[in-house]
């Protein structure tokens, strides 16, 4: 059968633009659509923008930084719309990029919202395609919960746009978006409330990380109340918003985001129609080389409940890709998938944490911790500290975890990430020359495991 195209991409996104682009270098006829914005949720509602506010909210701190190092200034005011706008242009160019490196690959775009058809005929607005093969890439999308006043918040779709910066936030969730934004929110100027139903944010970290990272957000400003959720919202006579709690508190608040989770973006697609599984949260269900239960329709990235992480898209489009057109039968590994939380001060992770191992190894571990005050902070006199801990498995005495909380520790542990993945030993790390002075020599300075 003649079809339109070898592989149509729904979805221009991380991963929908690395398959695109990597199956065109190989001669094949690709198309990709796309609805909304090129480049997907990193590049104009996530990491990219994300990243921009988390650098602008550092700034106010810094003033205060400089006065210890004889340095003075203040903050004379905070320009949002300055922000935001320049925000919005740099957002502007990288959608510009992502266009030309399509069309420069040879990529057909396809601008409009794709329904599936059948296995192999997609429908874009008016018209019909057919393809040999369909990639679905089209992400996730931030939910609210269900309760009375829920359209008076916003999400970080939103967060991004806003006409006037708030000057009281109230951020529902405790994962690493709401507390990435709760520290933006913070540092930018607002009195900001982080709350979240369970007993300590950031489910799924190693528990002395969390507690850490807890406690230098509380004492950066941040007001985080635990066990805590919102049962209404209701918009008061002065435009304010009163968030009704379930202890029976109110809190009054100009802006209300919610950070409560994603879901896969699949509805309109008539997936289901066409045979294709789903579980119970609408990802989709694919085997190790991303194929559906209908052998010519695949899906990647965060559509497929995989770690929801750029870097692990694009990881899977070029597994894809190598899939098919390389010959490559090695299922892509999910183990050591290094994570960073832009919060203030920052986490990054790489590996098990305490409680995974356990887990796994029970007590065939070593733990070497180390909570220190930055040599930076020693001068500013700011309260500031910073946490490494390392996960060692005593048998082997293989470094199975890495994590940090401070200064750079996304840079820091990308490093950290290269030696875990390679096998590297604790005594590795120690035999390794420190750069010194700097917070990251801790992680090769540390000998005594913790009692």
């Amino acid at each position: 059968m003649n079809y339109d195209f070898e592989l149509l991409v729904i979805g221009a996104g991380s991963g929908g633009v690395r398959a695109s682009r990597m199956a065109a270098a190989r001669g094949v006829k690709v198309a990709v659509v796309e609805n909304r914005y090129l480049g997907g949720t990193c590049v104009n509602v996530g990491c990219v923008p994300k990243k921009i506010f988390v650098y602008a909210s550092e700034y106010a701190e810094k003033f205060e930084e400089a006065r210890g190092f004889g340095v003075n200034g203040q903050l004379e005011n905070f320009d949002w719309p300055t922000l935001r706008d320049n925000k919005t242009n740099e957002i502007k160019r990288l959608n510009s990029i992502y266009n030309n490196l399509l069309e420069n690959s040879g990529v057909e775009i396809l601008h409009g919202t794709a329904s599936i058809l059948d296995p192999h005929r997609v429908k874009v607005g008016e018209q019909e395609f057919t393809a040999e093969k369909i990639l679905v890439a089209t992400g996730g999308w931030p939910f609210k919960p269900d309760i009375p006043g829920a359209e008076l918040a916003i999400t970080s779709n939103e967060a991004f746009y806003l006409d006037e910066f708030p000057k009281r936030v109230v951020v529902v969730g405790g994962g690493y978006i709401a507390v990435e934004f709760a520290g933006i929110f913070n540092g930018l100027g607002a009195e900001t409330h982080l709350l979240y139903r369970g007993e300590q944010v950031l489910r799924g970290f190693d528990e002395s990380v969390r507690n850490f990272a807890a406690s230098q957000i509380t004492h950066k400003g941040v007001r985080i109340h635990t066990q805590t959720d919102i049962r209404r919202i209701e918009r008061l006579a002065d435009g304010s918003l009163r968030c009704q709690l379930n202890n029976g508190d109110t809190l009054d608040a100009d802006c209300v985001m919610y950070a409560t989770g994603r879901k896969p973006l699949t509805e309109g697609l008539n997936l289901e129609q066409q045979g294709v599984e789903l579980r119970s949260d609408g990802s989709i269900v694919v085997d190790h080389f991303f194929r559906t239960t209908v052998p010519s329709i695949y899906a990647l990235g965060d559509v497929i409940g995989t770690p929801a992480l750029t870097p692990v898209a694009l990881a899977q489009a070029m597994k894809l890709v190598a899939h098919w057109y390389d010959g490559d039968n090695e299922p892509l590994s999910y183990d050591n998938i290094p994570t960073a939380v832009f919060c203030q001060p920052n986490i990054a992770t790489v590996g098990l944490s305490e409680e995974e191992a356990q887990e796994r190894f029970g007590d065939d571990l070593r733990i070497y911790e180390s909570d220190f005050r930055p040599m930076r902070h020693t001068m500013s006199g700011l309260p500031e500290r910073t946490f490494m801990k390392l996960v060692v498995r005593a048998s082997t005495d293989q470094v199975i975890g890495a994590h940090m909380v401070g200064a750079e520790a996304g840079e820091i542990i990308q490093g950290i990430a290269i030696a875990i993945k390679a096998g590297a030993t604790k005594a590795m790390f120690d035999s390794t020359i420190g750069i010194h002075p700097t917070a990251a020599e801790e992680f090769v300075t540390m000998r005594t495991p913790r009692s």
